[in-house]
């Protein structure tokens, strides 16, 4: 009887033996946020300035440019709109972000602005969210494929596209402003796409 207790803790020992140590898993680096289309984005923001007016028109939106997302033409990781209530005489101005860069840009929808709105100024105007059918990706292939979109490519490869949504008064529909380079202000080559039919419109130098 005495041999039990010595039996089991030699069964013990061998089954520790056997045991193989555990393998720890290597965590792969997280990979780069994907960048959404326009479309997708300012329905985000829209359902959030919905909460402050069900009837808030759309003003304006812009994609921005971070080095960390990747750039994809047509899409983009950081958007920015602003939405206007006629009847409360105020607008409201979001971004849309893959990622939180603190102090001023915050992950998901983040409001960052409350101001007076006085009614249109200057060419552009507000317009109904259902008024823009044709996303940004659809516009940014129908603005590429026109010949001096492509003669310009062949002379500046590898610019930086930013898109604007606006209703300028020269266009019946609101429209898709494809900017070759990182704002209007410092670029010198858009084109202009109908975000109702997603038709060309006009080139601007």
């Amino acid at each position: 009887m005495r041999k039990l207790p010595l039996l089991l803790a030699g069964l013990l020992l061998l089954t520790a033996c056997s045991e193989q140590p555990a393998t720890t898993q290597k965590k792969e680096p997280e990979k780069p946020p994907e960048p959404v289309t326009g479309l997708s984005a300012l329905y985000k923001m829209y359902q959030v300035a919905r909460t402050w007016d069900p009837r808030a028109d759309v003003l304006k939106m812009e994609s921005m440019h971070s080095p960390d997302i990747p750039e994809t033409p047509g899409k983009a990781g950081i958007w920015g709109a602003t939405f206007v209530s006629p009847t409360q005489g105020r607008s409201h101005s979001y971004t849309f972000s893959l990622i939180e860069q603190m102090p001023s840009l915050h992950k998901g929808v983040f409001q960052v602005a409350d101001e007076v709105y006085a009614g249109p100024k200057g060419v552009t105007s507000s317009f109904l969210i259902a008024a823009v059918k044709t996303d940004t990706d659809a516009a940014y292939q129908t603005a590429k494929l026109q010949p001096k979109a492509i003669e310009y490519d062949k002379k500046f490869p590898g610019k930086v596209i930013t898109i604007l949504l606006e209703k300028n008064n020269r266009f019946p529909d609101p429209v898709w402003r494809v900017v070759w380079g990182e704002s209007t202000g410092t670029a010198n080559f858009s084109i202009f796409v109908d975000a109702t039919s997603g038709g060309f419109l006009e080139i601007m130098h």
